[in-house]
């Protein structure tokens, strides 16, 4: 298969965590990857550390967040590689805190970040990415475990992944007939950049210390241990092909038992 013939997907907030696990995972598996995040900086550099391993890829400033930052992130893959197959939308954030005192700011971003930018870039992944023109495509979105139940101290969190995980359903069924299948990847506890951010304000939340908090997760895990960003981004690589043609409006745990649900 020659570079141009390869499927191009496009990962959002791909510069740490799963994001970039799942660039690499679809990089491995025969995809030449588009990724976005919002400093350009880091953009770049895991451009070039991609590249310098062997993989086909480039990227572009992207705001989750902007409806033109979304179509202009799209139009900058459409304009390098052709199209887009594969779409995951894992730029995410944490929020939370006592319901009753969250600032109607802070709602609305979790909200928007998490929830509204999926149907941001899914739309324009359709319509310019071109996938709706096709007969095959995936869309991948990353949820959590949050999307499934009530997390204490994390109503917008929580809220924004239930959303996801209805959009998801919702989509996939629509799409079904189309080739176009839609999932949602839901981890539970994983070690990444965010999952030390949380446990610092759960610490703060709680006073005592983010070694405690840690001790408590784990706890609750029947695994024992949180999951890993490559372990999620295997799920999302098998989501993507052929394999899975069969599967689609479903949310996936990928969370050590954590959640049978």
């Amino acid at each position: 298969m020659s570079s141009q013939e390869k499927p191009v997907a496009v990962v959002t907030g791909a510069t740490s965590g799963i994001g970039l696990a799942a660039a690499r995972a679809l990089a491995a598996a025969g995809h030449r990857v588009f990724i976005g995040a919002r400093d350009a900086g880091n953009v770049t550099a895991t451009v070039k550390a991609l590249q310098e391993e062997g993989f086909d890829a480039d990227g572009a400033v992207l705001d989750v967040c902007d409806t033109a930052s979304a179509a202009a992130f799209i139009q900058s893959a459409v304009d390098c590689f052709g199209g887009v197959d594969v779409l995951v939308n894992n730029a995410g954030r944490s929020g939370g805190g006592v319901t009753a005192d969250i600032e109607e700011e802070l709602w609305a971003d979790v909200i928007n970040t998490n929830l509204n930018s999926v149907f941001r870039l899914t739309k324009e992944a359709l319509n310019t990415g071109g996938m709706r023109y096709r007969s095959r495509g995936r869309i991948i979105n990353i949820a959590s475990t949050a999307g499934k139940q009530g997390v204490v101290l994390g109503a917008p969190y929580s809220a924004s992944k239930h959303g996801v995980v209805g959009f998801t359903k919702a989509l996939g069924n629509e799409l079904a007939p189309t080739g176009i299948t839609v999932n949602a990847v839901c981890p539970g506890y994983v070690e990444t950049p965010m999952a030390a951010r949380v446990r610092a304000g759960y610490a703060a939340a709680y006073e005592t210390t983010e070694d405690a908090i840690l001790e408590k997760f784990q706890a609750k895990i029947p695994l024992g241990r949180y999951s890993t960003p490559d372990e999620v981004a295997g799920m999302v690589a098998y989501l993507a092909s052929d394999a899975a043609a069969s599967i689609t409006a479903q949310a996936i745990n990928v969370c050590g038992g954590l959640g049978n649900f």
